[in-house]
């Protein structure tokens, strides 16, 4: 290991940099320093001269908390109040200290405090949490030199300034932004792990200025001295403008020499470097902000619930108002008092009927306080304790956990739970997402001739599909008993163990995989001990690659023989076989320059110098880039090529073409000029400077061939497809592949089934290829939208005549930008919400996040967006719900996201059961809580009424302030926790039932009303049965009354009891924790009770022996409860009974079969086909549920196609 050491520090790039292209020159100062955004200045090894101390930057403590010890009571009290319902309830707290409130202040206060006290518990430990991270992260140690002493010395990150010198060793994170100025290896390279900041695993390499490469020890940063000039703090992770003063020499500066905050050091000893930024100044903080804020569909119907409660209130207290003004007012007539007994000669203003109008308004006062109850303030609360423990359920499903990934679901928000119950399209990327991203070399065309023997598991199910018989009927993966070699799954005798040179064109061979060897960005992460690589050892190499496909195209070339084995900043070094000798010679080719494939560009070139002294331009890309830079002679083998490209994308490979040209040395050096000014150039339009250069010579190119790489399918895609298909559930792809791979692909996993039409809208034809040719724009404009115009014509015609067929639209990158740009956008979602798929292909990451959009304005139902990699983080915040897959591209689309999986597989259970038990126990939970107050509030008004108005509370004060929190709480939290109408196992069997969610049957506005209605009817009941069974007759065994104490007393009972009760017949999955609340919450009433009512009278007021000395003796009470329960549950009990029984939902369809027992083989097979959405409007099994039937009408209604018929 110590000679592979040395042997790393000889290597010398100092010479030319080609990552991306050279090393930056010198160059004048640019005229943007010194102005707005271009201010800041750093003095290295200087952080203490007075200079540096001037400009005060901050330090490097970084805080990701929302809250400090002083703005927490504050800041946390506005989060709280920023809430309707608590500022209500605020007001109420306030002037129940006057005159006005029909109850004591503290009555009030105490549930306010209680429930907004536990909200900013919550915020505050989930605030504490962040901050014990930064304080770890404040903490960690790096080495800074230290001028007293000439020596690095260990310190804490917090206590880093601007322009400290570091020493960072490999495996450790970068503790601010630095300007790396020297590393262990002799030119300063080093390599840099970005997934914190960008989620891509693959490795930067990254370089120091020539000047500052030496600075290699303590003695030459002794009389270190410089200055930089930079750009201001902001968030652009991969752009740096600035300037290094050294040695009254100016250099420019580019994003290849700095390191940002918390990438970590890789594959270098160590590096040395200046802190530029420090702190909330560094890019990564820059970044750190919110993700989109998004809102649940029930929760938006949740505050309009609100309103009309607040309405109710309102209406309630003005009833309450007219009707007191009117009785007090005839309190005095002429000079007769009607109600004497009340001295209406001698009242107060609250009473007085010769000043009614006060008086009534003051009464209003008090009836927005009274009725109160109406409004539920342990509601927000409620809510957000069920859904933080409904996502610790969905982290700790092991159902969902992928043992090769060591990696479990995980909830990054508990926001949205209840929404996963209600999607109606999913938007999904292909590559990565549906497929595993790990790529594989299977066939290639060179020359014109097909090599690779086997088929596609896609092939051959095609082909059986299309009964064709098989030529080729041996898969791909059962091949000899050869070794397995990750990355090439190639099978050809003709190109292997060196047969290639027999081949017709054997130097087509030999150049085409010589572009795959040296076309590349492919870092060597090991060698052997001795630090020599021979022919024997190449195998052990290990390539990182920026990505999966580069890494298949290395290893390919290596398997056939073509070995890359060593490359420094200015060379790339082969193991070859030499087609005259027959023997495996080196040959080092001078690397000039790598033009850097990116998403715009599409391709990737390299220039190199071979051995031969002949300057190539190798370039490898997307099969329409390459072809449209082919010269006149270079296209010998281009439709053989493309026959074969077109037959690899019907197998559902990935493509890519391969080309070279040489280059003339003059014309090199003119372009070589142009282009070393465009790169060292400090202007904001460097980059299209640098892409326009790169376009000027990749032309001319020569075609060699193309590759084929195999991306498989996830496990159990196509079962998880299926099944959401059966939930009724669109799934739209959103892919950059070709349409013949994106529509096979699409066949694979059961997005395109057998008997479903196409409909496809592209401008890959021949008329358009002609005009593009030619370039010109206008004519490609014009006749791109009359060809779109045209398909979506006759796509919308074919629709509407054919009602009964399921539809598939694919749609490619080119029409959908000429839908987008000419306002055709209405026209053609008309046609995908006609389909039950929709595949978009060759699009970019915008037309992603766009599409998404439009979907989701159009339809206004829940969209969920999963993809894996960074160009897929627009789509998924785009969406109502984003899911992130931790996949080979990173962990930036899981980072952005809400929900992160690790398999595509896993989704249909976190949709079909937890989405689904998420949005039933939601949904019942708001309705309940909504019921159990309407049926407390009313009871107030009715006994308001039955007291003339007088704004006299039914209740002692602690029985109403103790209702929402001790004596019903429990029972509906527990309901949101653990209720399940089914078990996963049916979820999953009946994927049908997801559809109550998706049409939001348990949450409409029907549901609502009802539950209302429901809690009405019942106060009604309480209130009338209780006063005419108890009042009016002797009560106590001595003959006396019951008394206003003891008729508050028999309500309130009768009103825990029969909520309980009602959330008892509401439950559907009991455990032992159902009944524990339930039961718990009506014993704890009788405890509170008999306790409350032991305490002395000044008190404990009318509750004082109320229910020890009147109720509990007296069997009038004990009879009156049980009358009340059973006459209240039974409507309800009978209503349902009935729906069950005749108009049966999907569960309760689903639990009635769960009774009688398990079905016959196959049947449940059966019944799930026999459920897909949608169906066919002119076939009904007669077997069909009343709710299956009305779904499948609505779907019917709601579908545009219907609709136009």
């Amino acid at each position: 290991m110590e000679m592979a050491r040395l042997r790393k520090r000889r290597i010398h790039f100092g010479k030319l940099c080609s990552f991306p292209c050279c090393l930056p020159t010198s160059t004048d100062e640019h005229a943007q320093f010194g102005q707005t955004g271009f201010s800041r200045v750093v003095y290295c090894n200087e952080p203490d001269s007075p200079e540096q101390l001037r400009l005060k930057y901050r330090g490097n403590y970084v805080s990701t908390a929302k809250y400090t010890l002083a703005n927490f009571i504050p800041k946390s009290l506005f989060e709280q109040f920023r809430r309707v319902a608590n500022i209500y309830f605020l007001v109420v707290a306030c002037v129940s200290f006057t005159s006005l409130a029909p109850y004591s202040a503290p009555s009030v206060l105490l549930p306010l405090i209680v429930v907004i006290g536990a909200t900013m518990a919550k915020e505050g430990v989930e605030d504490w949490k962040r901050r014990q991270q930064d304080i770890e992260a404040n903490n960690r140690k790096v080495e800074v030199y230290d001028r007293n002493s000439c020596s690095f010395i260990e310190a804490k990150w917090k206590n880093l300034r601007v322009g400290d010198l570091v020493k960072v060793h490999k495996g450790e994170y970068f503790p601010a932004d630095l300007l790396l100025l020297s590393s262990s290896y002799e030119d300063g390279v080093c390599y840099v792990e970005t997934a914190n900041l960008d989620g891509e695993s693959n490795l930067k390499l990254k370089h120091a200025l020539k000047v500052t490469s030496f600075l290699c020890d303590v003695e030459t940063l002794k009389e270190f001295r410089a200055v930089i000039k930079c750009e201001d703090p902001n968030e652009h992770l991969f752009s740096f403008i600035g300037t290094f003063h050294y040695d009254c020499q100016q250099y420019p500066l580019s994003p290849k020499q700095i390191l940002l905050r918390d990438s970590k050091l890789r594959n270098t000893d160590n590096i040395y470097g200046v802190v530029i930024f420090t702190g909330h100044e560094t890019k990564v903080m820059q970044n750190a902000i919110d993700p989109p804020s998004k809102r649940t569909k029930i929760e938006k119907r949740m505050d309009k619930i609100i309103y009309v409660l607040f309405c109710t209130l309102i209406l309630v207290s003005f009833i309450g108002t007219l009707f007191f003004g009117i009785e007090t007012k005839k309190d005095i007539n002429g000079g007769n008092y009607r109600r004497w007994y009340l001295r209406p000669d001698s009242t107060t203003v609250f009473f007085g009927p010769r000043r009614i109008s006060v008086a009534a308004f003051l009464h209003f006062l008090t009836g927005l306080m009274l009725y109160g109850y109406l409004i539920p303030i342990s509601l927000y609360v409620s809510i957000e304790i069920c859904k933080v423990l409904q996502i610790i359920f969905i982290n700790q499903d092991l159902s969902m956990y992928d043992e090769e990934t060591d990696r479990p679901a995980h909830a990054r928000t508990s926001n949205l739970n209840e929404e996963l119950g209600q999607v109606r399209t999913i938007f999904s990327d292909k590559t990565g997402t549906l497929t595993c991203n790990s790529m594989e070399f299977v066939k290639c065309s060179i020359a014109g001739t097909a090599y690779g023997r086997g088929m596609t598991q896609l092939e051959i199910a095609m082909a059986r599909k299309r009964g064709e018989r098989l030529t080729e009927p041996m898969p791909i993966d059962t091949g000899e008993s050869e070794k397995s070699v990750k990355g090439f799954n190639f099978r050809d005798e003709r190109i292997m163990n060196g047969q290639w040179v027999h081949e017709p064109h054997s130097d087509v061979i030999q150049k085409f995989f010589r572009v795959l060897a040296t076309c590349h960005t492919a870092v060597i992460l090991d060698v052997t001990e001795s630090g020599e690589i021979t022919y024997e050892a190449a195998s052990k190499i290990i390539y990182e690659t920026e990505s999966p496909d580069e890494a298949a195209f290395v290893i390919a070339a290596r398997e056939v023989g073509f070995k890359f084995c060593k490359r420094t900043h200015t060379s790339i070094e082969l193991h070859e076989l030499d087609p005259f000798s027959g023997q495996r010679v080196d040959r080092v080719y001078k690397l000039l320059q790598v033009l850097e494939f990116s998403s715009a560009r599409r391709r990737m070139s390299v220039i190199v110098r071979n051995p031969e002294n002949q300057l190539l331009l190798l370039a490898k890309g997307a099969d329409s880039v390459i072809f449209e830079r082919l010269s006149e002679d270079g296209r010998v083998f281009e439709a053989q090529t493309k026959e074969h490209i077109e037959k690899y994308s019907e197998a559902g490979l990935r493509t890519m073409a391969i080309a070279y040209r040489e280059l003339g040395d003059d014309e090199y050096t003119r372009w070589e000029q142009e282009f070393m000014e465009a790169k060292t150039s400090v202007t904001a339009d460097r980059d299209d400077l640098v892409d326009k250069l790169a376009d000027r010579i990749e032309r001319d190119l020569i075609l060699l061939g193309a590759t084929a790489v195999e991306d498989k399918l996830q496990n159990g895609v196509p079962e998880c497809i299926d099944k959401l298909a059966h939930a009724g559930i669109g799934i739209w792809v959103l892919t950059g592949d070709k349409k013949g791979t994106a529509i096979n692909i699409g066949y694979a996993c059961s997005l395109l089934r057998h008997g479903m039409k196409q409909i496809v809208i592209t401008l890959e034809l021949p008329e358009i290829e002609a005009l593009e040719r030619h370039g010109d724009k206008e004519a490609i404009a014009k006749a791109s939208l009359d060809r779109v115009k045209q398909q979506i014509h006759e796509g919308k015609s074919q629709v509407t005549r054919e009602l009964s067929t399921e539809f598939g639209l694919i749609i490619d990158g080119k029409s959908l930008t000429s839908v987008l740009e000419n306002n055709l956008v209405n026209s053609l979602m008309e046609i995908a919400m006609s389909c039950a798929t929709v595949i978009c292909c060759r699009t970019s990451p915008k037309q992603k996040a766009i599409v998404t959009r439009l979907v989701k304005s159009v339809t206004d139902k829940t969209t969920l967006a999963i993809g894996d990699g960074a160009n897929d983080v627009g789509m998924i915040q785009a969406a109502d719900i984003g899911v992130g897959i931790s996949g080979v591209e990173g962990t930036q689309a899981a980072m952005a996201s809400d929900f992160a999986i690790a398999q595509f597989r896993f989704l249909e259970r976190l949709l079909l059961v937890h989405g689904h038990w998420c949005y039933r126990r939601i949904a019942m939970m708001i309705c309940y809580f909504f019921y159990k107050n309407i049926t407390f509030g009313f009871t107030l008004f009715w006994f308001e009424a039955y007291a003339s108005f007088s704004g006299q509370p039914a209740y002692n004060d602690w029985y109403m302030s103790c209702y929402n929190v001790f004596f019903t709480s429990l029972p509906v939290i527990a309901l949101g926790i653990f209720d399940q109408d089914v078990s996963a196992r049916l979820c999953l069997q009946n994927p049908l039932l997801y559809q109550e969610g998706v049409q939001n049957i348990l949450f409409s506005w029907v549901r609502i009303l009802g539950w209302m209605f429901n809690g009405v009817l019942s106060s009604i009941i309480i209130f009338f049965l209780c006063t005419n069974s108890i009042t009016g007759q002797a009560f106590r065994e001595d003959g006396q009354v019951a008394d206003y104490a003891v008729l508050g007393v028999t309500m309130y009972t009768c009103v825990v009891w029969i909520v309980n009760c009602q959330m008892a017949l509401s439950i559907n999955y009991f455990t032992w924790i159902q009944h524990l609340v339930i039961w718990g919450s009506i014993a704890l009433w009788y405890i509170f009770l008999a306790v409350y009512g032991s305490i002395p009278p000044t008190l404990s007021t009318t509750a004082y022996k109320v229910f020890v000395e009147a109720c509990a003796p007296s069997i009038l009470y004990w009879l009156t409860t049980v009358l009340v329960i059973i006459a209240t549950l039974l409507p309800l009990f009978t209503v349902r009974a009935f729906r069950v029984r005749f108009w049966p939902m999907e569960h309760d369809r689903i639990q009635r079969q769960r009774s009688k027992g398990p079905k016959p083989d196959g049947a449940e097979n059966q019944d799930a086909t026999d459920k897909r959405l949608p169906e066919s409007c002119n076939t009904q099994n007669s077997s069909d549920s009343p709710l299956e039937i009305s779904i499948r009408i609505d779907n019917l209604k709601a579908s545009p196609r219907r609709k136009n018929s």
